[in-house]
């Protein structure tokens, strides 16, 4: 399946197939017309992916670095490592960056690639449920600051995207619910009917049959939205439904209990139960994402008290001259963007 972000000279196709990573240089020779390399993976994903990858890229000169996972690795501590590796290997402006990773390594080497000689060629091969749906599509690379995440970054969009849903078979049960917190929140913000299929089975092994046709809608909302608004100044402010929260929770535990996925969840639920407590949306739509974040194996809370998480909150990168905005629900699958500030955060606990 092939998909295309519409972005004039920024536009770049996103092929969605089984086993497609075995293809993979078939597919980087209609972008790339180069000869030399660089692939960033972490220490997880090169050891499964790394050799299939190469492979595929025969007839190209492939340097490789390969850091540790996680996401403490998303820093400016970790960038002189990759830049490097790309001095080592004389990459220039006509080479490619490939990021084989999941999301940390999309948004690093990414931002490598972005910042090298002021721009190097991109391609994202990401390899978890999250980076799949989101994170690889759409052209936000980023590093973390100690202070938040993402808070220093760019829009670089890449040549191309290869999405290989094999991949997902050796992920651990926790990236998979990990993955599923962004697509749930795809139902939520743009499509009621994904939502209710999501829903309609029992765990994630039970949709699984669908997985690939589920993670291509999740892709098609996303690049719909991104065409929209390139650059994150209206519409797409709604792929942060949930996210405020999110990155503060995250933050708050320094990034080593709840994952990115998994502080999403909290975050649609406990946002949509303050939104329905103040007449914003509909009832009983809280009572669903908490149901189907169970399906999932998702948490719907993290035990903190909402004071504690304030101060992030108010360094979020939507909060703009004071003014918050939070995306809610009017129902699900009809989202909508609400100017506040962090006062719409009541003392109680999240």
């Amino acid at each position: 399946m092939k998909l295309t972000v519409n972005l004039d000279k920024n536009s770049y196709p996103i092929y969605i197939e089984n086993g497609i990573l075995a293809k993979a240089g078939k597919y980087i020779s209609h972008c790339f017309k180069g000869k030399k390399i660089m692939v960033v993976s972490d220490d997880r994903v090169f050891p499964l992916y790394g050799n299939i990858l190469l492979r595929s890229l025969h007839g190209y000169e492939c340097h490789s670095i390969a850091l540790p996972h996680g996401e403490p690795t998303k820093s400016f501590q970790t960038l002189p490592k990759i830049y490097e590796a790309m001095l080592s290997a004389k990459i220039s402006r006509s080479d490619l960056v490939i990021a084989l990773g999941g999301g940390v390594i999309g948004d690093l080497a990414g931002f490598a690639a972005a910042s090298f000689l002021r721009g190097v060629r991109l391609v994202q091969i990401p390899t978890s449920l999250l980076a799949q749906v989101d994170s690889s599509v759409g052209g936000k690379v980023a590093v973390d600051l100690p202070q938040g995440k993402n808070l220093v970054g760019a829009f670089y969009h890449p040549e191309s995207v290869l999405i290989d849903p094999d991949v997902l078979d050796t992920l651990p049960p926790h990236f998979i619910s990990d993955g599923m917190g962004e697509v749930i929140k795809y139902g939520c913000i743009r499509d009621r009917a994904l939502f209710d299929r999501l829903c309609s089975h029992s765990s994630f092994e039970d949709l699984k049959p669908a997985l690939t046709e589920v993670i291509a809608r999740c892709v098609d909302i996303k690049r719909s939205v991104v065409e929209a608004d390139q650059f994150d100044t209206g519409e797409r402010m709604l792929l942060n439904f949930g996210h405020t929260l999110a990155h503060t929770i995250e933050q708050y535990y320094h990034y080593e209990r709840e994952s990115h996925g998994e502080a999403v969840g909290i975050g649609m639920y406990q946002i949509t139960k303050i939104a329905e407590e103040k007449g914003l949306t509909a009832p009983g739509c809280a009572e669903k994402i908490k149901k189907t974040l169970e399906i999932y194996g998702l948490p719907s809370s993290c035990g903190l008290p909402m004071s504690s998480l304030k101060d992030a909150i108010t360094l979020d990168k939507k909060n703009l001259n004071g003014h918050l905005n939070v995306v809610l629900l009017k129902d699900i699958g009809d989202s909508y963007v609400y100017p506040t500030d962090a006062d719409f955060f009541p003392e109680c606990v999240c």
